[in-house]
């Protein structure tokens, strides 16, 4: 088994994700795994790395598929014992003018960016080692979205007791009220990505919470955070910045050093805690 500290970025073949790669191949002392869910596409990013001297490691991974993540974690449990460094970064959107029914496009987003999530760190968490770090890729579009909720959903997706499994109930609930029409009515908000990015934030709280009541005194800081509007194939050419400019709230949470007692269980814009 190798001593050798280990990160892992999910979704890391293009985008922000790459970005990402980079940034850790650079800064983190250990091995760096881009994972993504073609292998081939994985593979050709990491061969686009290696042209810049770096050195990441490929590990295939579909977070939509509970079986590929089991695989990702017996590997991880093998051949390091766990995991130093995870950053969820894997994530869709449809395009606003994309034509799919807006009842799908819940489901298939809330599928991914929520329900996926939420499996990888179910899976993961327990392998994270002392002073381990983990960063959940949200976005501004949360806070935007939980402003345009009811008052009652505001409540409770800020609210410090809510538990996991009340969370998964109302994530369920928003992708139903889509499918019978009546999302509006009940108080929710005309994104998808959205609701689903609200997800991963308050995931993000409920987890670190957990991670303050069951293993304190290993230090683990988990965070949410917005990387910003970035020039990609999901946010378009119009973005503000670059992908490497974007990797960089993400890379600081993942490489806040040991001893750190915070930022903990936060959503993080530019390096700052934000209001939630």
């Amino acid at each position: 088994m190798s001593s050798t500290p280990v990160a892992v970025v999910t979704g890391g073949n293009k985008g922000i994700g790459l970005a990402i790669v980079r940034a850790l191949c650079k800064q983190f002392s250990g091995d760096v795994y881009l994972t993504a869910r073609e292998a081939g596409r994985g593979q050709t990013a990491v061969a686009e790395l290696q042209k810049e001297g770096l050195k990441p490691l490929f590990h295939q991974l579909d977070i939509s598929d509970l079986q590929s993540i089991r695989a990702l974690r017996d590997f991880l449990k093998e051949k390091y014992g766990g995991l130093n460094v995870l950053v969820n970064n894997a994530g869709i959107a449809f395009k606003v003018a994309d034509t799919t029914p807006f009842a799908t496009q819940a489901e298939v987003t809330l599928k991914t960016n929520f329900f996926g999530t939420r499996d990888v760190c179910t899976e993961l968490l327990p392998l994270i080692k002392p002073n381990g770090r983990v960063v959940n890729v949200s976005s501004m579009v949360a806070v935007s979205a939980l402003a345009k909720c009811n008052q009652d959903l505001q409540q409770k997706f800020r609210s410090d007791t809510i538990t996991e499994e009340e969370l998964v109930k109302l994530m369920t609930k928003f992708v139903e009220d889509t499918k019978n029409g009546v999302h509006e009515k009940e108080g929710w908000p005309n994104t998808a990505y959205g609701v689903s990015k609200i997800g991963v934030t308050v995931l993000s709280r409920i987890h670190a919470r957990i991670l303050n009541e069951k293993r304190k005194a290993d230090q683990i800081l988990l965070n949410a955070c917005c990387p910003g509007w970035v020039r990609t194939d999901m946010a378009g050419p119009n973005a503000t910045k670059s992908p490497d400019e974007g990797a960089v709230t993400p890379v600081y949470l993942a490489l806040l050093p040991p001893g750190a007692g915070e930022p903990h269980g936060q959503h993080v814009s530019e390096k700052k805690v934000r209001t939630w």
